[in-house]
């Protein structure tokens, strides 16, 4: 018993004396305790880059995946903010546009203030690709009449042909059943604007009955004259794009592209006299 209780007392001393060594050394810069943790930090260096480059890229995966998603939703808002400029460049330039028809059909008012102008819609028209034949939104209740004639901001229409009681037909200068006094701007010399055949498929007319000695030429203006009593004189018709000489009097003629665009056509204004109601 006594043997056992003494082998602990030194077992007890040991490591007594194990610990104060321990602390002794440990404040030694040059002890073997610094050698060791050396040793073991050594080997551990490279596992300790590897694993930090892994956690860096690691980190650098998932950033992009944070930054992909974050630019998709940039991309979407300039889309979004893109589509919505290019309608208000459309919208802008549809204003800008009707504004200008709206200034021409001013300026084309005060030089015909002895007529009244009635605006007016298209609702319908005959089939194929050009307004030759085409049906308005106002009829006899706004006091329009056959042969009132019909115009846009730039030019000559053509002219009413029939009225019901809301709507009324009209006959374009490109179809086959319009003819139109007119004359050419430069020269004054007077000629005959029809529709034709062909020409009409084409969205043209044609010009006839030129005088021999006329003064006509590619770009040359025609507009109506005033003689016949249907159109007011003045109001232009198109321009002159070729002339076909023939020989013998008055077999030449020239094809005419119409100042308004007949495959576009939406809305119309007919004109009626002023003094067809203040004779009252």
């Amino acid at each position: 018993m006594r043997r056992i209780f003494s082998n602990k007392i030194v077992i007890v001393a040991l490591i007594i004396v194990v610990l104060l060594i321990l602390v002794i050394v440990s404040h030694n810069e040059r002890s073997g305790v610094n050698s060791v943790s050396n040793i073991i930090s050594i080997p551990a260096a490279p596992l300790q880059k590897a694993f930090s480059f892994v956690k860096e890229k690691v980190g650098d995966f998932f950033g992009y995946f944070e930054d992909s998603r974050e630019i998709r939703a940039e991309n979407a808002e300039l889309r979004q903010r893109i589509s919505e400029l290019e309608q208000e460049v459309l919208n802008f330039d549809k204003l800008q546009k009707e504004n200008k028809e709206l200034r021409d059909a001013l300026n084309f008012k005060d030089q015909y203030d002895e007529y009244d102008f009635i605006g007016c819609s298209i609702i319908a028209k005959d089939p194929g690709n050009w307004f030759n034949v085409f049906t308005i939104n106002r009829g006899s209740k706004d006091d329009i009449e056959p042969d009132f004639p019909v115009v846009t901001a730039y030019g000559l229409v053509g002219r009413v042909s029939k009225t019901d009681l809301v709507s009324s037909k009209v006959v374009s200068i490109i179809d086959i059943e319009s003819t139109v006094s007119a004359r050419l701007s430069k020269s004054r010399d007077l000629i005959v604007i029809r529709g034709d055949v062909e020409l009409r498929s084409k969205g043209l007319c044609r010009a006839d009955y030129i005088p021999p000695n006329a003064d006509i030429m590619p770009g040359d203006i025609v507009e109506t004259s005033g003689i016949g009593g249907i159109y007011p004189k003045g109001i232009i018709i198109g321009k002159v794009v070729s002339v076909i000489s023939n020989e013998g009097q008055y077999d030449s003629y020239a094809i005419i592209e119409p100042v308004v665009d007949f495959k576009r056509l939406e809305e119309v204004l007919v004109l009626k006299k002023e003094a067809s109601g203040s004779l009252e």
